[in-house]
């Protein structure tokens, strides 16, 4: 969807100001937020791209208003709600108005081993990748109403591919509940000139990981 978390290529928002590697969380709220978040998504009620497009569908004000993870915490709301874990009015109430459901929670013991294991989103391959490493390809200008990993100002461009990943759940439809749907992956490698027009640094260079469905050769 063209929602307000893709910003790329649009005037007005001003430079990019990168933050000291250390910097990690401003507030202490902030790591509840965090951790809140992990702890939800470990009840297996939704996916990351679930939780991607949750946060994505928030009012465009609201989400360039709201910090970091004041987006994580807005995205949580709306998913809980969602997934019957917890009411609009517990939330502004800040408490259970009936018996909680039956879930199995995450325990802190069990946090630093479940980071560490991560989760595999690769697929066995059941068809021939379509490109290989040096093809020209073209990025389809589709844009769709629900979750996508193509960002917009990379779609009806042309690029090169850079590198190819291997087979993995396509976030399209994962996000939607609709299966993994397993896709090649690849690495676009798109010059600035090809996304930006011909004022743009000629020196800059832009990758672009896209799922083989975003793909048409040139």
């Amino acid at each position: 969807m063209n929602g307000a978390q893709d910003l790329g290529g649009m005037m007005g928002f001003g430079p990019v100001v990168p933050e000291p590697e250390h910097e990690i969380f401003h507030a202490e709220w902030e790591k509840t937020a965090l951790a809140l978040t992990l702890a939800a998504g470990a009840l297996g009620r939704w996916n990351i791209d679930t939780s991607r497009h949750a946060r994505e569908t928030l009012p465009p004000a609201e989400y360039l208003s709201s910090s970091y993870y004041e987006i994580w915490i807005k995205g949580l709301e709306k998913l809980l709600q969602q997934t019957g874990l917890a009411s609009a009015e517990e939330l502004r109430g800040g408490h259970s108005q009936a018996a909680p459901a039956p879930v199995s929670p995450l325990r802190a013991k069990d946090v630093a081993p479940m980071l560490a294991r991560g989760t595999q989103y690769d697929r066995p391959a059941t068809t021939p990748a379509r490109f290989a490493v040096g093809d020209i390809v073209q990025t389809r200008n589709d844009h769709p109403t629900g979750h996508t990993r193509l960002p917009r100002y990379a779609r009806g461009r042309q690029g090169t591919v850079e590198r190819v990943h291997g087979v993995f759940v396509f976030p399209d439809s994962a996000a939607h509940g609709e299966g993994e749907a397993p896709q090649w992956l690849y690495t676009i490698r798109f010059e600035g000139r090809e996304l930006w027009g011909p004022r743009a640094d000629p020196t800059l260079m832009v990758s672009v990981e896209a799922w083989e469905p975003y793909l048409d050769a040139a």
